[in-house]
């Protein structure tokens, strides 16, 4: 039989072949799920809310593996010498992957040419916390007070989301900010709320339940809208301070030169995950939103947020420690 002269014939081929092709992938026994982070953070808790259930839209088993250091090039290179398969996916915020060519002269990994986008999954806006008894009760009174004594706000370490945040309010404020970096954002948080640091950007999920308890007063969103876990805290530019606009992304990204059909088959899978309601009611509820894109609208973000950043690095001449 002449199977180029019969239309029907090389439509059930092709099926026949997706079908075996997606068999074979799913046969695998377990994908692991690489987090640059130690467990516990964030970037750790939307990862392991996603495994699961990413897993079974998968047929696969999930398993979250830490693997902090180097700003996230520990993971990095994990990910560069496994098999470009999407057996190993990398689960990380946008400092890794859209800070970091910025801030190292000679990273070990190129972003764009060394990962291939899959999917962002959350996006955490940053959001501007000060001790409860702090006079400050906006970011308004918060430059104001800055301008009249020397404050101190910590980050996560040095050219971390939380570092950046400051340097653009100090840009758009015209304010001097005592840049005071820590190890991750756990020590830094707890000296806000010790009092030896004056204040502290971070992303909702990290801080909510600390709001929550009033432990930590939220005095400004760094985003172009409100959050809805916080609907009364009003962003920068409402109060007349533009440019402002920090957010820390999670996203998916495999080895470079994976098949478009698996990275496909996965960024449709977190897609479809996220709207699970289980899944986007948890994550909802911890101050993240959920926002499964395509693997081309996650490399559109990544190289805006590439140039970002580095323009900001190089203007304020900012070194990583």
């Amino acid at each position: 039989m002449n199977y180029k002269s019969n239309p029907r014939m090389l439509k059930l081929i092709a099926s026949g072949a997706i079908f075996f092709a997606q068999m074979a992938w799913s046969q695998t026994a377990v994908v692991k799920m690489i987090v640059a982070f130690p467990p516990g953070g964030p970037v750790d808790f939307v990862a392991r809310t996603l495994a699961e259930p990413l897993g079974k839209e998968l047929n696969v088993q999930i398993l979250v593996e830490n693997k902090p250091g180097g700003n996230g090039a520990v993971a990095a290179e994990y990910i560069s010498v496994n098999a470009a398969d999407a057996k190993t996916l990398w689960f990380t915020s946008a400092g890794a992957v859209a800070i970091n060519p910025g801030l190292y002269d000679n990273l070990s990994y190129n972003p764009l040419k060394d990962l291939a986008p899959v999917s962002l999954v959350v996006n955490n806006v940053e959001l501007l916390v000060v001790n409860p008894s702090s006079p400050a009760n906006n970011a308004l009174e918060f430059i104001a007070l800055a301008k009249r004594k020397d404050l101190a706000l910590a980050s996560s370490g040095t050219g971390s989301v939380p570092h950046l945040a400051m340097e653009q309010l100090a840009d758009s404020t015209k304010t001097k900010f005592l840049h005071v970096p820590y190890k991750g954002a756990a020590p830094a948080i707890t000296d806000v709320m010790a009092g030896h640091v004056d204040g502290f950007f971070g992303d909702i999920p990290g801080l909510i339940g600390l709001i929550q308890s009033g432990k930590l007063k939220p005095i400004g969103i760094a985003a172009n809208k409100r959050s809805v876990t916080l609907p009364d805290v009003k962003t920068f530019a409402e109060m007349g301070v533009p440019g402002v606009d920090t957010n820390n992304w999670y996203g998916v990204f495999v080895k470079a030169g994976t098949s478009k059909a698996d990275v496909d088959r996965v960024s449709n899978a977190i897609k479809k995950t996220l709207r699970l309601e289980s899944v986007n009611l948890k994550l909802v509820q911890s101050g993240a939103e959920p926002i499964g894109s395509s693997p081309d609208e996650l490399a559109t973000v990544l190289r805006a947020d590439i140039t970002k950043w580095t323009q900001l690095i190089k203007a304020k001449k900012i070194t990583a420690d």
